[in-house]
């Protein structure tokens, strides 16, 4: 049965999907915030609210310590904030666009308008690695950027991101 659950729990890595560790209700396309605290608040109670079981307030604390470390703001109006806890058992990602734009920190020193919040379990490195590699990846794309800066409405955004991620293959 252990081997059984490795071998399964392996090819779920390889052949990760971001349609099985993110939902629609983990979407928002107008965040509020205008603090990477606030924003980082913002898309973890999006989680919580999305049906996730989760200590948000900690949540957030170890989103921050991620941060202290360097931003995770990639450039190019794109955060990938992060991080590991204890209080859950798959990796989930939730999105959130801010029209307005956040002063992030980001490596370019511009504003971030796009937002990929990931959580992993505490003991998940391959995963948690994979899905941002993948996430990273789908970013790269100039003309995904701007479809999801562009799109009217949340179901149109989780749709971009599907596709995309079915045509980014890591």
């Amino acid at each position: 049965m252990g081997i059984d659950f490795r071998l399964t729990h392996a090819l779920r890595v390889v052949n990760m999907r971001l349609d099985q560790i993110f939902k629609i209700e983990y979407l928002h396309d107008n965040l509020t915030s205008t603090t990477k605290k606030e924003v980082l608040n913002e898309l973890v109670n999006i989680l919580v609210q999305g049906g996730l079981k989760l200590d948000a307030k900690k949540a957030v604390e170890v989103l921050l310590q991620r941060e202290n470390l360097g931003s995770t703001g990639i450039g190019d109006g794109v955060a990938i904030p992060h991080g590991k806890t204890g209080d859950i058992q798959e990796l989930v990602v939730a999105f959130g666009r801010s029209k307005n734009g956040i002063d992030f920190g980001a490596i370019d020193g511009k504003p971030v308008y796009l937002f990929f919040l990931l959580l992993a379990p505490e003991h998940s490195a391959g995963q948690h690695l994979k899905a941002l590699a993948k996430i990273s990846k789908m970013l790269k794309t100039v003309n995904f950027r701007k479809k999801l800066l562009e799109a009217k409405t949340a179901s149109d955004l989780y749709k971009l991101i599907v596709e995309q991620d079915e045509s980014c293959l890591v």
